[in-house]
Parts: structure tokens; C-alpha cells; sequence
């Protein structure tokens, strides 16, 4: 009989392994309750321990600041201070300027144009 199970490896964060690795050096504690606590195999923390005392393991440095280089905001050029509209019908062309101040009244303007 085969199992149609696939074996699917659990991945952990570096900064996960050394919290949990940390929690089992505490006084009093116990690598199988931790390792339980964390939804892992106490195999799998016995060896991330073993791999930590030879200096194996990849401790992550928690709270470490990386400074990174920002690159400068591209220039924007400044808006219109106007609604400018081409208006197009056949061989005709109008072109209609509105102050932004009053976009409401153009919005108005517009609608009783297109009704």
C-alpha cells in the first residue's frame, strides 16, 4: 500500500529558529515544551541547537537597523491652474479655459452641454 502523502518541508525564518533556540536556554525550560509551543518537531529544535553551539547556525540579528539609500523624488511639474477642454464637432473646434478654483461650476457647465 502506498501513501499518496508528500513530504512537504517546513521552511523557518533565521529569526525564528534563534527565538526558539533562545526560549530552550532559559532556565528551567524544556526543549520538547518549547518546541511544542511552536508547532515544531523537537528533532528538528534539538538539531537547530546543536547547530548554534557549533556556530553553524545563522542567528539573526533582531531590531538591527539597515541604512538604505533613497532615491530623490523626480520633479513634478506644477499642475495648471486651469480646466482646459478641446471641443470637436466636424470642422470645428472649440477649446474652453476654466479656473480649477471653480471646478464645481465646470462640472455643471459640462453636464447641461452634453444633456
Amino acid at each position: 500500500m502506498t501513501s499518496e502523502k508528500t513530504d512537504i518541508r517546513r521552511r523557518y525564518s533565521a529569526g525564528i529558529k534563534a527565538q526558539v533556540v533562545a526560549a530552550c536556554d532559559a532556565p528551567g525550560a524544556s526543549v520538547a515544551k518549547v518546541a511544542m509551543a511552536h508547532g515544531i518537531n523537537a528533532n528538528v529544535v534539538h538539531r537547530w541547537r546543536q547547530l548554534a553551539r557549533e556556530g553553524k547556525a545563522n542567528p539573526a540579528k533582531m531590531g538591527e537597523f539597515i541604512a538604505l539609500p533613497l532615491m530623490p523624488r523626480p520633479e513634478v511639474a506644477p499642475a495648471s491652474a486651469d480646466i482646459r477642454v478641446e471641443l470637436r464637432r466636424g470642422p470645428v473646434m472649440m477649446t474652453v479655459t476654466w479656473p480649477t478654483s471653480a471646478a464645481a461650476d465646470f462640472a455643471a457647465w459640462s453636464r447641461e452641454l452634453l444633456r
